[in-house]
Order: C-alpha cells, then sequence, then structure tokens
C-alpha cells in the first residue's frame, strides 16, 4: 500500500503520461499503424513473423523492441537508481528524450523506420525513469497495471475491504493523461502529421529544464516531500 508521495511525483507522472498517450496515437495513425510505448503487441506481432517465415517483419518488430530495451538501458545508465528521489539525473534523461523524438519526427516524416525505433526508445528510457517509489510502481507507457489495479481497488471497495486511495488516485491520474495525450496527439496529427511529436518533445525538454532548476535549489541528499 502506498503510504506517501512526493508532490512532484502526481504532476510528473501526469505530464509523462500525457507525453507517452501522444506518441502512442501517432504511432497509430501513422503509416505503420503500430503501437510504440508498450511492448505487449509488439511481441506478439513478433511470434506472428516468426510463425510466418517472415523475415522483413521479424527484424522490424525486434528492433522495435530492441529500441525499447534500448531506452530502458540508457535510463539505467543515466539514473543508476529505480527509486524516485529527487536530485537523481532525471533531467539528463528527459533532454535525451527530448532529442530523440526530435529526431524521430525527421526520420518519420521521411516514412523511415528509424524514426519508429527512436520514438520506441524514447518511451523505453521514459518508462524506466519512472520507476519505484516507496512500494509503488509506476508506469507511464502503458496501461495494463493501471486498469488492472484499478479494477483490484474497485473489487476491494464492493467487498467492504480497504482501499489503497493513493494508488486509485495514481491510476486515474495516469489513465487520464495517457487518454487525454492519445485525443491531443490524433487532433495535431491531422494538422501537423509527424511535427506532432515536436509537443512531447517541447513538453519533455520543458520538464527538464524544470527538474534541472528546482534540484539545483535543494541538497542532492534532501528528503523529496
Amino acid at each position: 500500500m502506498i503510504t506517501k508521495l512526493p508532490r512532484w511525483v502526481w504532476s510528473g507522472a501526469w505530464v509523462l503520461a500525457f507525453i507517452a498517450g501522444m506518441i502512442n496515437v501517432v504511432g497509430l495513425v501513422g503509416f505503420r499503424h503500430q503501437a510504440i510505448t508498450h511492448l505487449t503487441g509488439t511481441t506478439s506481432l513478433l511470434a506472428a513473423a516468426v510463425a510466418a517465415s517472415d523475415a522483413a517483419s521479424l527484424v522490424h518488430f525486434t528492433l522495435m523492441i530492441g529500441s525499447f530495451v534500448g531506452g530502458t538501458v540508457l535510463s539505467g545508465f543515466i539514473i543508476q537508481d529505480s527509486t524516485l528521489k529527487l536530485g537523481r539525473r532525471y533531467g539528463a534523461a528527459l533532454l535525451l528524450e527530448s532529442l530523440m523524438l526530435c529526431a524521430a519526427v525527421l526520420l518519420l516524416q521521411r516514412n523511415s523506420d528509424g524514426g519508429i525505433y527512436l520514438a520506441s526508445g524514447a518511451c523505453g528510457l521514459q518508462n524506466a525513469m519512472v520507476s519505484t517509489y516507496s512500494g509503488a510502481v509506476i508506469r507511464t507507457t502503458h496501461l495494463s497495471g493501471m486498469f488492472t489495479d484499478l479494477g483490484i481497488s474497485l473489487g476491494h471497495a464492493l467487498r467492504g475491504l480497504p482501499v489503497d486511495r493513493l494508488r486509485l488516485r495514481l491510476c486515474i491520474i495516469i489513465i487520464s493523461a495517457f487518454f487525454s495525450g492519445g485525443i491531443v496527439g490524433a487532433f495535431c496529427f491531422f494538422y501537423l502529421g509527424y511535427s506532432t511529436l515536436l509537443v512531447p518533445a517541447a513538453l519533455t525538454g520543458l520538464a527538464a529544464l524544470i527538474y534541472g532548476l528546482r534540484s539545483s535549489r535543494r541538497k542532492p541528499s534532501s528528503k523529496a516531500t
């Protein structure tokens, strides 16, 4: 059960889930019509490609998964810890995500799969960056866990059992943000095409700047509140 979460985690989780929602919908409405932010469907497509001996699809889906995992590796290398704590190098990770999304736009505008791989890597970086705090597993690029926890909470409520209200609140925040990001992303894609990804790129860049300014005002050893 979650006992506490710093105030900056709530706002950060919403913004990052919103960003992931935008990125994912661009992948779905783009030339590949493929999800970017999570790997469940991609892994199934990879399995289907193996069964069909479709070499081209096998390579593509392997690179999709590898890019996402590569992003998580970058996060682990940069942040070096799975505990959310103000003062860690989240600013550097956010800035790198922003740059990856900007580069992805240039490639996607040429209908290059390289843009999808960069966007996937950016999502892996983000998902790994927001990991564990006080026993709360926070994931901002996919919703299966959030919907599962939401259902469990509702089931407990129906049985009259204690409900982890902070966990429930976190689920609602991430689900609503991801959904909102999808709406905005689809709307923007109609007018901007792949340049829509410049919006999450700008948001991650701005988040990196804000985080860096706030972090610099506090000692790294200070306790997050």
